[in-house]
């Protein structure tokens, strides 16, 4: 059953690390930091979740591990990949269809949209905390089975694109090898399979309604935030991505078409 005065704890959580963040972004000029501070919110609000729960059991500590690893891992690498001055090609169009004042809309725009959704994408942090028996049961298993799996992908992914983008001779061509030959986002996909992992985890505990973070989640992935408007000029800046995009799969991995 949905515990709503918990709920709101992880609500005002995140809500103080997003005002956080939008002063900083006053400072800076710059609003791309907020990318770091996406796992972050998630990890927030699950911490206020566990410290306001009636005991602490083996799913609070087996969640707030696998929160802790991924959102660290995540806003440390966003944080070293967008380190710089320059605000990302993504916020600066933001920046300039919402001018003038966008130091101000930004707290809404940016910042409290972003706290909104990752409110909504912890709801399995709520459900494993909340409705919390004991005793861990093998969805418990399947879940950080399939956290890790998400976790391993997602990262190899990173570092793969990492080490491709840290060639100069790679400016303007398109990762075709390791993890990227199977799949156009094989980080998304990593990413959605934590999600998945988080929500088995809630299940066990009974929170059957919590289906809703990582069906969201998946759906930004595919259609919002992620690939969808990733690609949605790539191939102006990659033209051979057009054929890339023609032989690999877009998210779930599988052999190239040619």
């Amino acid at each position: 059953m949905m515990n709503w005065p918990l709920y709101l704890y992880g609500l005002a959580a995140i809500s103080t690390l997003a005002f956080a963040g939008w002063l900083i972004s006053l400072v800076r000029n710059n609003v791309t930091h907020v990318d770091s501070l996406w796992s972050l919110f998630l990890a927030v609000a699950a911490y206020a979740y566990a410290l306001n729960a009636e005991a602490f059991n083996s799913r609070i500590y087996l969640m707030l591990f696998l929160v802790t690893l991924w959102a660290i891992r995540l806003s440390a690498y966003l944080t070293w990949r967008n380190w710089g001055p320059h605000e990302d090609h993504r916020y600066a169009a933001i920046r300039k269809n919402n001018s003038p004042y966008f130091w101000l809309k930004s707290l809404y725009i940016v910042f409290g949209l972003q706290a909104v959704l990752a409110w909504i994408i912890s709801l399995p942090l709520l459900g494993a905390v909340a409705n919390a028996p004991a005793t861990l049961t093998l969805l418990d298993v399947l879940g950080g089975l399939l956290f890790t799996f998400g976790f391993v992908w997602q990262t190899v992914a990173d570092w793969q694109l990492s080490i491709f983008k840290a060639n100069p001779s790679h400016r303007g061509q398109v990762l075709r090898s390791g993890l990227w030959r199977y799949s156009r986002h094989p980080n998304y996909f990593g990413e959605s399979c934590i999600w998945w992992g988080f929500y088995c985890i809630a299940l066990s505990a009974g929170a059957w309604w919590s289906v809703v973070s990582p069906v969201l989640m998946t759906l930004l992935l595919l259609k919002v935030s992620g690939l969808a408007l990733l690609e949605k000029d790539i191939a102006e800046r990659r033209p051979d991505y057009v054929s890339y995009r023609q032989n690999t799969n877009a998210f779930f991995p599988w052999r190239p078409k040619g």
